[in-house]
């Protein structure tokens, strides 16, 4: 079938992030005397927003009594730090052009916090992406349906005539919960047998074979 409206995930589907999101989370741990971890480490941490990030990444969580404090330094220092290295994949900018063009309905829901997943979508992608979705207190995130389906709201599309695009298994389950077909992409942070192993259905290698789907 062809598809009307495309919901894609942020970090590790449109954007390469992780080294900025290594960065800050390394300075937050620095700055309290925590161990630092490797970009691969955080590339493991991240899918199910920023707080979660940290919880894995600092000793003991969020039991640790430094957490709040680390948590919050990690937040102040992406806010101006998230365009550092951060870009789109190869090809990302001439498929959502090519998705405009043709009359697509397109968002962005992601699990980082409200604040930076609007500024980085309004960097890159203008007027080109004009919904999008981030962490905020009064909405589910992923991999709850509640994000995608208020970005439906938004388009005034329906879920029918919707696919969902994400790099890892919490995009997988969203789109489960949310009754729509699911494509997962092989650039971003988990590779192919993960994804496989978590329910994988439909796979892509670069941007433009979204389209031929």
């Amino acid at each position: 079938m062809s598809y009307d409206s495309y919901i894609f995930d942020l970090d590790g589907t449109l954007l390469n992030t992780l080294n900025d999101l290594a960065a800050s989370c390394n300075y937050a741990l620095r700055s309290y005397g925590m161990p630092e971890r490797t970009v691969e480490e955080v590339r493991r941490f991240v899918g199910n927003g920023v707080r979660r990030l940290m919880v894995r990444a600092i000793p003991d969580g969020d039991n640790n009594p430094l957490f709040d404090k680390a948590y919050a330094t990690f937040r102040e220092h992406y806010l101006h730090h998230s365009l550092d290295t951060t870009a789109p994949y190869d090809g990302i900018e001439e498929l959502i052009a090519s998705l405009n063009a043709q009359g697509k309905h397109i968002a962005v829901v992601s699990n980082k916090f409200y604040e930076a997943t609007q500024a980085l979508v309004r960097h890159f992608f203008g007027e080109s992406i004009k919904v999008a979705i981030g962490e905020r207190p009064d909405i589910r995130k992923k991999p709850a349906p509640d994000t995608v389906l208020e970005a439906l709201r938004q388009l005034n599309m329906p879920k029918e005539t919707a696919v969902y695009i994400g790099d890892s298994d919490v995009d997988i389950d969203t789109a489960r919960n949310c009754g729509m077909p699911c494509i997962s992409v092989l650039w971003g942070f988990r590779d192919r047998q993960f994804l496989i192993e978590h329910g994988a259905t439909t796979l892509v290698d670069n941007p433009v074979e979204i389209t031929e789907i």
